[in-house]
C-alpha cells in the first residue's frame, strides 16, 4: 500500500506546484517597457526634424503614481554621430527633450506638457496616444550635416527619475518597475540636395492641439 501511495502523493505534490506556479504568474503584473518604430528624419527650411512612434506600456505601479499626484518625466534622446576609419566615431549632436505626464484631481484631467506648452486628456490612453507619436522636432541645423557624407542616427525614449522629487527618487531607483527606457533605434542616414520647394514645414510636437500655459 505504501509503494502505491507515493506516487499517487508525488503526482498531488507536482501538480500543486503547477498551479502554484501558475497563480503566481498570473497575479504578476505585466513589465513596464517602451519600443520605437519608424524614427526617420525629414529635411524642412531650417534644417532636419525627427519624428518616430513609440510603443508605451506602464505597468499598474507607475499608474497609480500618476493618480496620485506624481509627475512622470519622459525623455526622448537623440543622437547623430560619424564613422571615422582613423579613429572613434564622431558624435555631430546630441539633443535631449522632455515630456511632463501628470493627472491634476482637480479638473481630473490628464495633462501632457513639453516647455510652455500642454494638452489636457480625460484619460490616461489619450495622454499616452499623444505621447508616443514624437512628430516634427528639429535636431539638426540647416548645415549641420554633409550631403556627401553617411552618418548614424540614434533615438530612444525613457523614464528619467532624476526630475522627480527627491523623496521619490531613493525608492524609484532601487525599484525595477520603475526602470522604462526603450532599446537605442538606429539606422544609416545620408543628407540629400532639396530644392527651396521641396522642404516641409515643421510644427510644434505633438502633432494635435496645443494649449498655451
Amino acid at each position: 500500500m505504501t509503494d502505491s501511495f507515493m506516487p499517487c502523493y508525488g503526482r498531488l505534490f507536482s501538480s500543486l506546484l503547477v498551479a502554484l506556479v501558475l497563480l503566481f504568474a498570473s497575479s504578476r503584473a505585466p513589465a513596464a517597457d517602451i519600443s520605437v518604430r519608424n524614427p526617420s528624419l525629414s529635411a524642412g527650411e531650417d534644417g532636419y526634424t525627427l519624428s518616430a512612434d513609440f510603443n508605451i506600456n506602464l505597468n499598474a505601479r507607475l499608474d497609480e503614481a500618476i493618480a496620485k499626484g506624481v509627475t512622470l518625466y519622459f525623455v526622448v534622446d537623440f543622437e547623430l554621430s560619424r564613422s571615422r576609419w582613423y579613429w572613434l566615431d564622431e558624435q555631430v549632436i546630441s539633443r535631449s527633450q522632455t515630456f511632463q505626464l501628470s493627472y491634476h484631481a482637480l479638473t481630473r484631467q490628464y495633462r501632457l506638457s513639453s516647455g510652455v506648452l500642454h494638452q489636457s486628456f480625460p484619460s490616461l490612453d489619450d495622454a499616452q496616444r499623444i505621447l508616443s507619436r514624437l512628430r516634427n522636432w528639429q535636431v539638426l541645423d540647416k548645415g549641420s550635416v554633409r550631403p556627401d557624407q553617411t552618418y548614424l542616427a540614434a533615438v530612444r525614449m525613457r523614464l528619467d527619475l532624476t526630475q522627480m522629487p527627491k523623496t521619490f527618487q531613493v525608492n524609484a531607483l532601487a525599484n525595477r518597475d520603475w526602470n522604462l527606457s526603450s532599446d537605442w533605434a538606429r539606422w544609416n542616414f545620408t543628407p540629400v540636395e532639396t530644392s527651396p520647394s521641396a522642404l516641409t514645414t515643421t510644427s510644434v510636437l505633438p502633432a494635435a492641439p496645443v494649449e498655451a500655459r
